[in-house]
């Protein structure tokens, strides 16, 4: 089964692929030192600082993989093909709930590079929001659901 191409911005994948050259390149050696002299302990079943080392050796192995899968399926987005007429990866977008009045603004990022970050006004082009605004134009009315029920958002703004 083929994987979901990722979409993905320039300065993204370059994230990722400098994630990726300190994770192979600088962590790896680091837990390997520090399995190392863990091991030198003695006993490894009751070897507390081995455990942790493990553990850490895991995690950041995980990651790597995951990098390794986002940039295996990325597609770069040509950000000078994207117009203001339409909501896109990419697209800086101001919002208002229908019933509050409350203006929000969030730029739609690919869900690969783990930019999504709704505190920072960074939102995937997968969660919820994002999905229902994708391709939409200013004045458009779109409803999501949401962990609080269904709520009504209109398009007030579209820029880069």
């Amino acid at each position: 089964m083929a994987s979901k191409p990722t979409m993905i911005t320039a300065e993204d994948m370059k994230k990722l692929e400098e994630e990726l050259e300190f994770l192979q390149n600088v962590k790896r050696k680091e837990i390997a030192e520090k399995i190392k002299v863990a091991r030198s302990y003695g006993d490894l079943s009751e070897n507390s600082e081995y455990d942790d080392a493990k553990n850490e050796q895991a995690i950041i192995e995980a990651r790597i993989t995951t990098i390794e899968g986002i940039l295996k399926t990325a597609v770069l987005i040509d950000e000078t093909e994207n117009s203001n007429e339409r909501v896109h990866l990419t697209s800086v977008v101001t919002i208002e709930k229908i019933d509050t009045g409350r203006q929000m603004t969030y730029t739609i990022v690919g869900s690969g590079a783990n930019a999504a970050n709704p505190r920072e006004g960074k939102i995937s082009d997968e969660s919820p929001i994002g999905a229902a605004l994708m391709d939409k134009s200013v004045g458009d009315v779109v409803e999501v659901e949401t962990p609080g029920g269904v709520v009504a958002l209109k398009v007030i703004e579209i820029s880069k």
